[in-house]
């Protein structure tokens, strides 16, 4: 990624991928990666300090806006205010000043700016704007407000740009919406019949609220969702919208929420998939909870708005880290970066159920090593030669008489990230567990798993490995794996084959 304006500025490397047999080298027991080297190639990460949600995600004028919570004081959490990027492609960034910043109130408490979303209000039903201006933008976030660090109310309050996000004003009747709650907070607004539509959540009770506005200032209670799917940790950054069915004309509306992961001593995102009649959100009768990813890190993901109406798919972007660990993950300056942006459809299944499908959205000259290998070729092994940790791995394993098969990562005497196939129970794991420094925090060492059936008789894996993160779209994004990993070496093996 390439960042700009008198920030430093990061070049990705296009490193060629050699395949070849194993050559004797000299072996060293010494880590050859400082944690600046952590930083990922062609994923977004703050140039320093710390950063957690997307916030604001929104289109206007052939620029993608990234907002983002950010401590602009330190690299651990703290200071909350939106930061913001914008690109032109969802992959070269460029960074401007903050954007939100927190802001000292007249009772001696402080108000950090927390998630929530922009919208383009091209009809200027706010009345922020001068009439006939088609491109004011209008911020819904969570006002927290707090004294000594300790939140003593959430609410929800509004800024408004004329300038395309470069600077904002803070709105004087500020907040909006209060319901006088402690956690009560993560607006995600968007249009939909002539009106404005927030959902909102209140973590606790497991619920989202659906309120409606015309002007987005005054605004009215519809509904309540919840308490249901997976209730084992609190509910955050709800989002409501509409996803196309693959192989057809039709739409759904899903419900994705940050919440607890497989594993619930972990925070994840779960998803509804059901129907929206401008009102009400009603969810279709589902099996067990529905997993965004499968991995550990990745994190209240929301959709981008006002997307050009060529874009049929909705396009959301994650944070890729955990609340377990995030405040002392072992790189230098920084803390926190975000998934590949994913390009979302639904695909139901012979059973009548709609699947969540997700397609990344990468650069082109990604350093790329295509594979197809069948049963004899797993057996011999393939040793992948890396000038490098940040690359793409595209493999079609045919499964006809083949073993269970693994792929090792950063591979070398000492580590390994180990993906590897049970063909019998069909399930993809992920061990990190000899990763490399995983010291760092004692919940970090972990093993995901998740089930992945093969079509006709053949797995498809694309493996985007980028310093510190990889994220696995298996069977073109049937199901989804981010995780964390931090190798002690530059350059390392991928190994395929059965051992």
């Amino acid at each position: 990624m390439i960042f700009k304006k008198g920030r430093p500025i990061f070049y990705m490397l296009m490193l060629p991928i050699l395949l070849a047999a194993c050559t004797s080298e000299e072996k060293t027991e010494v880590a050859d990666i400082e944690p600046g080297d952590y930083r990922p190639a062609y994923h977004y990460s703050p140039p320093q300090n710390w950063t957690n949600d997307p916030n604001g995600l929104v289109y206007l004028d052939g620029e993608y806006h990234l907002f983002y919570q950010y401590n602009p004081q330190g690299d651990t959490w703290g200071h909350m205010s939106w930061a913001h990027a914008v690109s032109p492609d969802l992959i070269t960034w460029e960074e401007l000043p903050l954007a939100l910043a927190e802001y000292p109130n007249a009772d001696s408490t402080e108000t950090m700016i927390f998630s929530g979303s922009v919208v383009v209000d091209s009809l200027n039903t706010s009345g922020f704007f001068e009439p006939g201006f088609k491109k004011g933008m209008v911020a819904i976030y969570t006002s927290h407000v707090h004294k000594d660090g300790e939140g003593t109310d959430q609410h929800q309050s509004l800024a408004y740009s004329a300038d395309k996000g470069r600077t904002w004003k803070y709105y004087d009747k500020n907040p909006v919406l209060d319901l006088g709650m402690k956690d009560f907070r993560d607006p995600s607004v968007f249009r939909y019949q002539g009106k404005w539509k927030m959902v909102v959540a209140k973590p606790k009770e497991y619920t989202v609220l659906i309120y409606e506005s015309d002007n987005l200032k005054e605004w009215k209670r519809l509904s309540e969702f919840g308490k249901m799917g997976d209730m084992a940790k609190i509910w955050e950054c709800p989002s409501l919208f509409e996803v196309p069915v693959e192989g057809s004309d039709t739409t759904r509306w899903v419900m994705m929420i940050s919440s607890a992961a497989k594993d619930t001593d972990f925070t994840g995102m779960q998803y509804f998939v059901g129907n929206f009649d401008g009102k009400r959100f009603k969810a279709d009768k589902q099996r067990g909870v529905r997993r965004v990813d499968y991995g550990k890190d990745f994190y209240a993901a929301i959709p981008y708005n006002n997307l050009p109406a060529d874009q049929a798919k909705p396009i959301i972007l994650g944070w890729a880290s955990n609340w377990a660990y995030a405040d002392k993950t072992p790189t230098s300056g920084y803390r926190g970066m975000f998934s590949l942006p994913r390009q979302l459809s639904l695909k139901l299944d012979s059973s009548g159920v709609y699947h969540l499908i997700q397609q990344p959205i990468v650069r082109k000259g990604i350093s790329t090593k295509t594979l197809t290998m069948k049963a004899p070729d797993l057996k011999a092994g393939v040793i992948l030669k890396m000038d490098g940790n940040s690359y793409h791995l595209n493999l079609t394993i045919e499964l006809a008489e083949a073993e269970n098969f693994r792929v090792k990562l950063f591979s070398n005497e000492k580590e390994a990230s180990i993906l590897a196939y049970d063909i019998a129970t069909n399930q993809l794991t992920f061990d990190r567990t000899k990763s490399g420094n995983i010291a760092f925090h004692k919940k970090f060492p972990s093993v995901e798993i998740m089930k992945v059936p093969p079509v006709n008789g053949e797995l498809k894996l694309d493996i985007y490995v980028d310093n510190s993160i990889v994220e696995i779209f298996a069977n073109n994004g049937v199901a989804v794996l981010t995780d964390l990993v931090y190798p002690t070496k530059k350059k390392g093996e991928a190994i395929i084959g059965v051992n």
